[in-house]
């Protein structure tokens, strides 16, 4: 097997126990690198084709030398730093030309959608909303029903001094019977329960009885209307808008970084980061079985604590993954590379929360992550953080176990390093060794730079007990961490119960981190792209001698299936645009011969 090791370079097809696998160097430019300037040059950039390239840039040359690797990062980060600011005037000009398909082409959509509940009404976020407009625009018990689960969500992830009255509001409002919003779709028995409710009983009954009597009602009767009415024909529109070929030209690309990148799709202005696979090498390599398990792995996951897979297409060259964009830093660079070495506890709790969600979240669909580390757990624009990397990432269905030795040493568990068979519990194990590294700017078994042979870091793992010499550890760090280092699997926290009911997390209210409502401790400068220099990774030489076949075209076209559902709509409805074309009133048509000429694609680098 092949195992990273920290001087390890990101390479674009790393080998793991005999497979071959995807590492891009795009998924790994997400740190920051410290300029020591000596001198500041201005130079102008002007460009006539958008307003997104017209920029002024201040150029650092170190020992008054014009480094040119540095010039192209500049140009490249200014370029990504205006393009977060683009005006609303540019983006209708974007636009103006985009239509929703017509009824009469979504016929073999609208046959294929499967009449799932919850897939159209809770999952999917167009879905959703039609389905809540075609409430709201209904009888008055369908639009109680809305409301009550609206409010009732509201209540239970409101703070402390706001929660008593979100109770009450609830309780007057959804449970008086001479309320115009009274349940009257609820039987008898359950209607006179909620009249009788308390605050006492009011979570057993409102959350455990009438949420679920709630939501039982509006799968029968009001989710077969829904789906002859127009807020379900508007929905279908979006599902075929939805399936449209997805290629290059669909996105505006800032900047280049090795064999990956990121840009913004044109008619959203969503940024995302785009993960490339060399074709010919992943070939050569034979990693297509790989790279093409991480991309459906990724394409299933959907959570705040995931980097999440938007769109995946090919080019002639390569294939294409779009993903979440990071420009916050990975954990390794803020323990390593800001102020004093290791993360402030109140960071270290925040992010190992939202890592333990994260974890949880793979473990609910039966994937064992295996590659948890610092440096796959990136942080976005706002301080918030996901885990990234899922090149290593299996299924496991059914009880299954697996014995493959894979992961990062330092930080692979005991039954790993003997090969027994594991599940989920070597996720658990990794995470205690990064909460250690967070916490000491070092692993619980090797100390940062230490020189020591692969036999001897085995050795500590499987014999070895942790200490705590770092002066940052307190009480409950100590705790969790030997908790989550048990060497027997039976012991280890995590494979019983719900780690974030520790005394670690007591000043966090998990809903509503899991809603994405609590403020991180750290949030990135606005003004900073925190991403490696392009000189930084290594250029890959041409693969030659590698040609493709059938089956090589079948499986570009495998991999290559578009827009991700979920992904896609939300940014849809983020951007705006789901409003603006569903807007009876907005003009139609395209733009005219200026708009045109200036709103095509200008590529960066």
């Amino acid at each position: 097997m092949a195992e990273m090791d920290d001087g390890d370079e990101p390479g674009l097809v790393h080998t793991h126990s005999g497979s071959s696998g995807s590492k891009s160097g795009g998924d790994k430019m997400f740190s920051l690198k410290k300029w020591n300037a000596v001198a500041m040059w201005s130079w102008d950039v002007e460009c006539d084709t958008c307003a997104i390239c017209r920029v002024q840039l201040t150029l650092h040359l170190a020992t008054a030398m014009c480094d040119m690797g540095g010039l192209d990062n500049l140009v490249a980060n200014t370029a990504y730093l205006k393009a977060q600011s683009l005006d609303d005037r540019e983006m209708r000009k974007r636009r103006r030309s985009l239509v929703l398909p017509q009824l009469a082409n979504c016929a073999e959509v609208r046959a294929t959608t499967p009449k799932d509940f919850e897939d159209i009404c809770e999952q999917q976020p167009i879905g959703k909303t039609c389905f809540r407009q075609f409430l709201l625009a209904s009888s008055p018990e369908y639009l109680a029903a809305a409301e009550f689960l609206d409010e009732l969500k509201d209540w239970s992830l409101a703070e402390a001094g706001a929660k008593d009255k979100a109770r009450q509001n609830i309780i007057n409002k959804f449970c008086k019977a001479d309320s115009k919003s009274f349940m009257a779709y609820l039987t008898e028995d359950m209607a006179e329960k909620c009249k009788a409710v308390s605050e006492k009983d009011f979570e057993e009954v409102m959350v455990g009885q009438v949420k679920d009597a709630t939501q039982v009602f509006l799968r029968g009767k009001p989710f077969t209307e829904y789906q002859t009415s127009p807020f379900f024909d508007r929905f279908v529109q979006w599902k075929q808008f939805e399936k449209q070929p997805i290629s290059d030209k669909y996105f505006y690309e800032f900047r280049t970084l090795g064999k990956g990148g990121f840009g913004e799709v044109k008619h959203t202005g969503q940024m995302y980061a785009c993960k490339k696979l060399d074709k010919k090498r992943l070939k050569k390599k034979g990693g297509e079985k790989m790279a093409l398990l991480e991309k459906k792995i990724l394409e299933k996951v959907n959570s705040l604590f995931l980097v999440n897979l938007a769109y995946a297409f090919d080019t002639t060259t390569h294939l294409c993954l779009v993903m979440s964009l990071m420009n916050g830093g990975d954990l390794k660079y803020h323990i390593y590379h800001i102020g004093d070495i290791g993360i402030e506890m109140e960071r270290v709790i925040h992010y190992t929360a939202q890592i333990i969600t994260g974890i949880l979240h793979l473990h609910a669909m039966d994937i064992v992550y295996r590659d948890m580390k610092p440096e796959n757990v990136l942080l976005d624009s706002q301080g918030q953080c996901r885990l990234s990397d899922l090149g290593l990432a299996v299924e496991l269905p059914n009880g299954k176990t697996i014995t493959q030795k894979a992961g990062t040493k330092g930080y692979m568990a005991p039954e790993i390093l003997k090969q027994e068979p594991y599940r989920t519990s070597v996720d658990w194990w990794a995470l205690g060794c990064s909460i250690y590294e967070m916490v000491a700017g070092r692993l619980p078994f090797r100390d940062h730079k230490e020189k020591v042979t692969k036999e001897e870091i085995v050795r500590r793992t499987l014999e070895d007990e942790c200490k705590f010499e770092h002066k940052k550890f307190d009480a409950p760090s100590k705790d969790i961490i030997n908790l989550f280092l048990k060497k027997n699997v039976e012991d280890r926290l995590g494979c019983k119960d719900d780690p974030r009911k520790h005394e670690f997390f007591k000043s966090i209210s998990i809903p509503r981190l899991e809603a994405g409502l609590i403020a991180p401790p750290w949030v990135p400068k606005p003004n900073v792209v925190y991403a490696k220099d392009t000189g930084d990774i290594r250029d890959f030489s041409e693969v030659k001698g590698v040609e493709f076949d059938a089956n090589d075209e079948k499986f570009f076209k495998e991999f290559s299936t578009g827009a991700v559902p979920i992904p896609w709509q939300q940014e849809m409805i983020d951007s705006g645009l789901f409003d603006e074309l569903n807007d009876p009133n907005r003009k139609k048509g395209g733009v005219d011969d200026d708009d045109e000429q200036k709103s095509k694609s200008c590529t960066l680098l």
